[in-house]
């Protein structure tokens, strides 16, 4: 199965098992423990989703919290690509005020009904979902103050257009602000992926190094990526088990190479480009 059709698939599934009442996971182990606990827990403090609707925490899979971390200001516009649920969207809405708004984009029919609902039962108005793909962004070039992204741009399998799509929506001296898997190091190729499938469910990580340079080809400056959690070969050791992997063989090649980071960019006001891409 294709790639595109293998993540909607499996985020159809999710926004489903959310609307029932159940949280959303999609784990390939039989407990689903990796895409559980430690990567989408805790993102949220609780007096940040204070009227935010369950169901939109049930569905939420991302790996950071990118609303908090962007400073959002008054009366800007938001577009969080790969919006699922919709809890980044309402957080978003909420942040920019009645003078900005905040739009989604996703391509699964599921979870584009359940933001919705969500976004009724919370009676957010400044807030539009849209259906699309996140290479094919359906809104008019500067159009949008800040993109955002919650540990979906690892699920494309053509990065380079979707950073090149977020770069062509921003206004100049707009904001790429995402929450995304990263990789620090080499990793054995046969471990990468399992690590990866823990991780992001259906990933294809890029190395820090890659995500700088993706960044810079698409023309931003001011690239920083800030590490926010740091994943533990401990961590996956019930999912790698499942793969087949020895855990305590294998960890003094992983630990601590995959991690959760906040990846922020500047679209320049002009063509001229500013101070050199960092790494912290």
């Amino acid at each position: 199965m294709e790639l595109r059709e293998t993540v909607r698939q499996k985020y159809g599934e999710a926004g489903l098992r959310a609307r029932t009442g159940k949280s959303s996971c999609c784990g390939s182990a039989p407990s689903s423990l990796g895409c559980v606990d430690p990567i989408t827990s805790d993102l949220y403090e609780p007096p940040e989703v204070q009227g935010i609707p369950e169901e939109a925490l049930r569905a939420s899979l991302g790996c950071g919290n990118p609303t908090a971390l962007a400073e959002l200001r008054p009366g800007e516009i938001v577009l969080d690509l790969g919006s699922g649920g919709g809890i980044d969207v309402l957080l978003s809405a909420k942040r920019v005020g009645p003078t900005g708004k905040a739009y989604g984009l996703d391509m699964t029919d599921e979870m584009l009904a359940l933001a919705r609902e969500n976004q009724h039962k919370a009676g957010v108005e400044n807030v539009e979902f849209l259906k699309g793909e996140i290479e094919n962004i359906p809104l008019p070039d500067n159009s949008a103050h800040v993109v955002i992204s919650n540990c979906v741009i690892n699920l494309s399998g053509d990065k380079d257009r979707v950073i090149q799509e977020a770069f062509r929506v921003l206004k100049p001296g707009g904001r790429f602000a995402v929450s995304d898997v990263v990789v620090r190091g080499d990793v054995p190729p046969e471990v990468r992926r399992s690590m990866e499938l823990w991780v992001g469910c259906i990933a294809g990580a890029l190395s820090d190094s890659e995500y700088i340079s993706k960044l810079a080809k698409a023309g931003f400056d001011s690239i920083d990526i800030e590490p926010t959690r740091v994943y533990s070969v401990a961590d996956a050791k019930q999912f790698l088990a499942a793969e087949g992997i020895d855990a305590e063989e294998i960890a003094p090649q992983v630990e601590g190479r995959f991690i959760s980071a906040f990846i922020r960019a500047v679209k320049p006001v002009s063509k001229e480009r500013g101070d050199a891409p960092s790494c912290s």
